[in-house]
């Protein structure tokens, strides 16, 4: 297997979920500066033009960053980042819906809509970018109420990959200027637990 990798929220979150299971793949660094992103050799593997992508070995191309992820987890199932039984399953699958929605996908619009890297994957639209923005500080609120049952991890008593991307998340604001607000001591807990994780610095 190799991966194609590079900076960026979305291989991170492959790179974070490799470390907490222990697993190394060679792999491949794309260089967005000199657009091996859209080169025509890339864009047979992905049509998109997006990392993370994880070659195997017989040919087959598996692009998206979860999908990579519940990849790994059907070879390598120890532990169990997606959940051991079927209600952990379920409420995992809950939470990486909520996480990716509610916190990751308004930090990652700001990005979007702001940033001149993503000027030609999509429509830039700096107002919406900045209503986005001005939400953040709701969504991590509304965490922070969540775990206010003292539970220490996102989907429960298990660290999962609904705190990897809730990870992903902060590390994303921490780029773009949005920081977890002060005041939230749930949510705060919670990330200074995920930052001490050795994952963090994967």
């Amino acid at each position: 297997m190799k991966l194609y990798q590079s900076i960026g929220p979305n291989s991170y979150r492959v790179r974070i979920f490799m470390a907490e299971k222990g697993i190394e793949l060679p792999s491949v660094q794309i260089d967005f500066a000199r657009m091996e992103h859209k080169a025509p050799e890339f864009l047979k593997l992905n049509s998109l033009g997006q990392v993370p992508v994880l070659e195997l070995d017989d040919g087959t191309v598996i692009t998206e960053s979860i999908a990579i992820c519940r990849y790994l987890e059907a070879l390598h199932p120890e532990p169990p980042l997606f959940g051991a039984d079927a209600v952990s399953q379920g409420k995992i699958e809950m939470w990486n819906r909520r996480m990716e929605q509610e916190v990751f996908a308004t930090i990652g619009n700001v990005a979007l809509h702001t940033d001149p890297f993503f000027k030609e994957r999509l429509t830039q639209v700096p107002a919406f970018a900045e209503a986005q923005r001005a939400d953040v500080p709701r969504k991590w609120a509304w965490l922070d109420r969540e775990l206010a049952d003292g539970r220490p991890y996102i989907a429960g008593d298990a660290f999962s990959t609904a705190d990897i991307i809730g990870m992903v998340a902060s590390w994303l604001g921490d780029v773009f200027g949005m920081v977890i607000p002060d005041g939230l001591d749930n949510v705060g807990a919670w990330d200074r637990r995920m930052r001490a994780r050795p994952s963090w610095n994967a």
